[in-house]
């Protein structure tokens, strides 16, 4: 029988759950147990937007029983990771009330500009450091309290998504900390939750659980929701994505900025302490928590959401292009004049996205894409002249000499946009792993059972363990 520790990773568009080992040639083995759809969801065509925690929640037992059922493998631990920002309002039973809102949802948009004008948009950056995002915690626990939202307000506890997962497992309720840093309200060099913050958007600080740091246990896998017939521990790990994201960077001194890349792309550094100053301010970059007591410098841009958003519609049109059929098309289309900001608010969620291109090119007097490879093209060019912007702003933040730039997870696969950056940024491009998200949940799981000392550590196995490929800056490209 083989020991292996348990992943649950939730994206944006999709969840999985993966099991990892170390081997005996001391490389780690991975198998994918699980995949399921995510998607955000509308209710009664109000303008809320939802997740379906039920149906996601359901998925977790699903895998779980399906791992239990197996007898040739042992689960030493369970880590839980999910995106940031959004939050489950449970009963004094620990009950979901409602469905979580999503940070899609648009309610938020015009409490973070009443938020701010009332409290102070500097007073709030020096006290959090994080980057001003209209569905950031803080402006979506404002708006539920502007709108009088039900859940919101009959709540006994306000738990983040992974949270939630743990608790659902464990039946213990905690506030993981590198999830609590996404939230606006947290003050990264107390490590504290912000008491004027929180009671200005008329939430209750009384409501958040213990705050935890990654490593730590939370409870034992509740048998009612998965019996494998022995004693598993729940073990916090780094419960934001791009926490646990960050930590599978396969880097071997600090002299890196890392992109993140799926639906978002997050830009950033890894710092011994947060950088809170007045040009970190200027730029809206954010410092929230990392492993090991580090804090991630960066910058949130919209990533492969544009492109997502319009094979969606691509495929309604009877078009069904895979990621590899995309590239092939991006390559073929003519090089692009000019590009459009990826992080403009209309891109956010537009009902037709390519119409949304379309208009943003008209009102900027840029010429339209004339065909879908050509959109394509305009969106991946695009993305890599905004990862030029950001880097050259880390350069400027950064402590330290920044000598190369590693993306991981899902967008490290396209190795145009890949070469593309490395020509606008003109340092090498290293891409690997793509499933960071999961590996770095898998790691701190296996550091918190003794596995593995520390980040170095780590980082040495998930080097071994990953294919890595280095693009050059091509001068004639750039």
């Amino acid at each position: 029988m083989r020991n292996y520790v348990c992943a649950i990773d939730f994206g944006a568009t999709s969840g999985r759950i993966i099991i990892s080992r170390i081997n005996d040639d001391g490389l780690l083995e991975t198998e994918e147990v699980r995949r399921f759809a995510n998607a955000i969801e509308e209710k009664d065509h109000d303008g809320r937007f939802y997740w379906n925690m039920t149906q996601l929640i359901a998925e977790v037992k699903a895998g779980l029983n399906e791992l239990a059922s197996r007898h040739d493998i042992r689960i030493e631990s369970i880590g839980v990771d999910t995106w940031g920002v959004d939050m489950v309002f449970v009963d004094d039973k620990g009950r979901m009330i409602e469905q979580p809102r999503a940070y899609r949802d648009p309610y938020s948009v015009e409490a973070m500009d009443e938020y701010v004008a009332s409290v102070g948009r500097e007073k709030i950056y020096q006290k959090t450091g994080i980057q001003f995002l209209n569905f950031n915690t803080l402006f979506q626990l404002y708006a539920c309290h502007r709108e009088g939202f039900r859940p919101f307000e009959e709540a006994d506890k306000y738990l983040f998504i992974p949270d939630y997962v743990s608790m659902a497992m464990t039946g213990r309720a905690v506030c993981e900390y590198t999830i609590l840093s996404t939230s606006q309200f947290l003050d990264p060099r107390t490590k504290q939750i912000d008491r004027e913050l929180i009671e200005a958007a008329g939430a209750d600080i009384s409501k958040f659980p213990e705050i935890v740091m990654p490593g730590t246990v939370i409870g034992t896998l509740r048998k009612e929701f998965a019996d494998f017939g022995y004693d598993i521990p729940v073990i916090a790990i780094a419960g934001h994505d791009t926490g646990s994201a960050v930590a599978a960077v396969p880097a071997e001194d600090e002299n890196f900025a890392y992109l993140s890349s799926g639906t978002w792309s997050l830009m950033g550094i890894e710092s011994k302490d947060p950088i809170i100053n007045q040009r970190s301010y200027e730029l809206n970059f954010t410092n929230e928590g990392g492993i090991e007591g580090t804090t991630r410098v960066l910058k949130n841009i919209t990533g492969m959401w544009i492109l997502e958003q319009c094979r969606k519609e691509w495929h309604a049109q009877g078009k069904d292009y895979s990621f590899d059929e995309l590239a092939r098309m991006e390559e073929s289309a003519p090089r692009c004049k000019a590009w459009f900001n990826p992080d403009d608010p209309c891109f956010a969620n537009p009902p037709s996205m390519l119409e949304a291109i379309d208009q943003y090119c008209q009102q900027h007097d840029m010429p339209k894409p004339q065909n879908d490879a050509e959109t394509a093209r305009l969106i991946m060019e695009s993305l890599a002249q905004r990862y030029r912007t950001v880097f050259g702003w880390l350069r400027e933040l950064a402590p330290f000499p920044l000598d190369r730039l590693h993306i991981i997870g899902g967008g490290a696969k396209n190795e145009l946009l890949a070469q593309w950056t490395a020509d606008a940024i003109g340092i090498p491009v290293i891409t690997g792993p793509t499933e960071a998200t999961a590996i770095g949940n898998i790691m701190m799981q296996m550091k918190a059972i003794g596995k593995v000392k520390d980040i170095a550590e780590m980082r040495a196995l998930i080097r071994k363990a990953t294919a890595v490929k280095t693009f050059l800056p091509q001068k004639e490209n750039s």
